[in-house]
């Protein structure tokens, strides 16, 4: 029988006592609502996360998925819906979580 060393085991086998151990704080303060509002102002976490857009070939309303974790300024290719062709779309995020949306078509 074969002796593997620590050397030699993949990284995803190795033991996590590496790792410190988690710890749960006490909390001393109790969580009010003002205090909650206090460290999660109104806005936080509250980004657009679909959006309707007119493609720019054949006019048709288009219902699209956003994600706010890519970024607050993104560009990337959207294909529509009805005629499959591609467009350019510009998105970004506001302060306020709202979403600004540019659709142009990818030839121009």
């Amino acid at each position: 029988m074969q002796r593997l060393s620590s050397a030699t085991i993949p990284p995803s086998f190795v033991s996590a006592s590496y790792f410190p151990p988690m710890v749960d704080f006490s909390d001393e303060e109790e969580w009010t609502q003002d205090r909650l509002d206090g460290e999660f102002p109104l806005g936080d976490g509250d980004a657009e996360t679909e959006a309707f857009v007119e493609c720019p070939y054949c006019g048709e309303t288009n219902e699209i998925t956003l994600d706010p974790g890519s970024g607050n300024d993104q560009e990337y290719v959207e294909d529509c819906q009805v005629c499959c062709r591609p467009w350019l779309m510009h998105v970004r995020y506001l302060r306020d979580g709202s979403a600004e949306i540019e659709v142009i078509r990818s030839d121009s």
